[in-house]
């Protein structure tokens, strides 16, 4: 893990003509004096562009099936032998899901990853963290937080306040007071990502996962070196998430990125998210390029019983294929040549696609791999995920460097909801909604559930869902053409039912 000596600097708020700042971190220079003392809330400087000496702490090797002096790092001394010949196919069993005695409401889904448990830690340090600052806390509630949490949703929805602004100023995930104490940078929102995490585990999954990199978007400069760029990603600045995710879209695991030097090599990090596999035995792994190594698809399945296909693009060339020690080699010329790697899928049988032809001027059909029609056909989970995350995403533009952070957290529970929902739906033969009326059907729960009836504002409910039914606000309405009214009045006149 990348570990700063010092990780304190002082961050603003969530608006940007506030004042005052939050204490955060920043790796000081090796010579430093070890002050902690947080910086002046009012004369903050802008973190130093200097490259700075940081401390590393090795992580433990995950090779728990294996000696413990291997790695999945390239042996130089060993030589391979590639020969021209085809591997068995692995078959990859297709998921059984039980279907559900009947679907749950999209309230419920949200509360499977976003727990009671997140919202009273929320709550807790925001009280706490407006008390560090204000001397007094704002004696927020998890039943405001939960309001709170609506509006942020009705607002990736819809563009949209003083109770609110000030839930947005103190809005805190972590305890302050505990940074010199913690060696992790991410501390500040560390906590939140770890309970998610723990949700998105217990999510029943299918045997086929891809493993590739998210970006969550950050233009800002006081999160030093956290701030990553990716040139072909379409928010090229911002914080490096990876996660492995099921050929349904649906997000089971994530690990957030500290810099080059928090894993020894990448192979470590796709075998840390592949270790939660639950039965890897009986599942395929698809890798971008950036993940591919023969050794790693070896490590793979000596260590883990996974199995793996891997993409790595190259130059034009010829087509050919080999094979060793079980690893498939496979070049592909397409319109750029592909090269793949595979341990669990072989080049038979072929099938045809159809590609466009300079020479012909017209669409021409070519032969395919099994290989290739099967990563093409299973590699869009992590794809899938992020532009359902991008949909309706919170609005979270802060001068804290962790909230747009928090914000994906929110988006991505309700990505993961609104899959599990329309999965269920689909066992059960039922039409699932839209992902923006599930959305605001969350929203709206979280906004009317287990309140006081005193609390609650004289519109009607919007969604009849089971978790609103008590908060009698529910009464029948009449459509006309030209407008609403209630179904207990008749020309004016109450109903006699009344």
């Amino acid at each position: 893990t990348l570990v700063p000596e010092n990780p304190q600097e002082s961050d603003g708020d969530l608006s940007d003509d506030d004042q005052v700042e939050d204490p955060d971190y920043q790796p000081t220079q090796a010579d430093n004096t070890g002050d902690s003392s947080f910086e002046s809330l009012d004369e903050e400087e802008a973190p130093s562009k200097r490259k700075h000496t940081l401390k590393t702490v090795p992580l433990k090797k995950p090779n728990d099936n294996a000696d413990p002096s291997y790695t999945p790092s390239p042996n130089k001394n060993t030589r391979i032998i590639w020969k021209q010949e085809d591997i068995d196919e692995f078959q990859v069993l297709n998921s059984r899901f039980e279907p559900p005695e009947a679907v749950p409401s999209p309230f419920q889904y949200f509360k499977m990853l976003f727990t009671d448990e997140m919202i009273e830690h929320i709550a807790h340090h925001t009280n706490l963290y407006s008390a560090q600052e204000l001397g007094d806390p704002i004696k927020t509630s998890p039943e405001e937080i939960e309001h709170f949490l609506a509006i942020l949703l009705f607002m990736g929805v819809f563009d949209f306040l003083r109770r609110f602004q000030l839930l947005r100023r103190y809005i805190h995930f972590n305890d302050n007071q505990q940074c010199s104490e913690s060696r992790d940078r991410f501390y500040k929102i560390r906590a939140l990502f770890e309970m998610l995490r723990e949700q998105c585990l217990l999510i029943p999954s299918t045997h086929k996962h891809s493993v590739y990199e998210v970006m969550v978007a950050y233009k800002g400069t006081r999160s030093g070196t956290l701030r990553q760029y990716i040139a072909n990603k379409p928010d090229k600045w911002g914080f490096k998430l990876f996660c492995r995710a099921s050929s349904s879209g649906i997000i089971h695991d994530l690990l957030l990125y500290q810099g080059a030097s928090a894993f020894f090599n990448v192979a470590l990090m796709v075998t840390t998210l592949c270790k939660t596999i639950k039965e890897p035995q009986m599942s395929v792994v698809f890798c971008e390029n950036f993940f591919t190594s023969f050794n790693l698809v070896q490590y793979l399945h000596t260590a883990l019983g996974v199995k793996c296909i891997d993409l790595i693009k190259r130059g034009c060339g010829a087509c050919n294929f080999r094979a060793a020690e079980g690893v498939l080699a496979v070049k592909w010329f397409d319109n750029k040549c592909v090269n793949l790697l595979s341990n669990a899928c072989g080049i038979m049988p072929f099938s045809t696609v159809k590609r466009w032809s300079k020479e012909s001027r017209a669409k021409i059909t070519i032969l395919c791999p099994s290989l290739i029609s099967a990563y093409n056909e299973l590699k869009g989970g992590i794809d899938l995920s992020d532009m359902l995350v991008h949909m309706y995403k919170t609005p979270a533009k802060s001068r804290r460097w962790y909230l747009p952070l928090f914000g994906h957290i929110l988006d991505l529970c309700i990505a993961n909801s609104w899959l599990l929902y329309k999965r269920d739906s689909g066992l059960q033969n039922e039409k699932p909604m839209s992902l923006k009326r599930f959305c605001l059907a969350v929203a709206h729960s979280l906004n009317q559930f287990n309140k006081p009836a005193s609390e609650l504002t004289s519109w009607p409910t919007i969604f009849q869902l089971s978790t609103t039914r008590e908060d009698r606000l529910h009464l029948k309405t009449i459509t006309t053409k030209t407008t609403n009214r209630c179904a207990l009045r008749q020309r004016g006149t109450l109903a006699s039912s009344l």
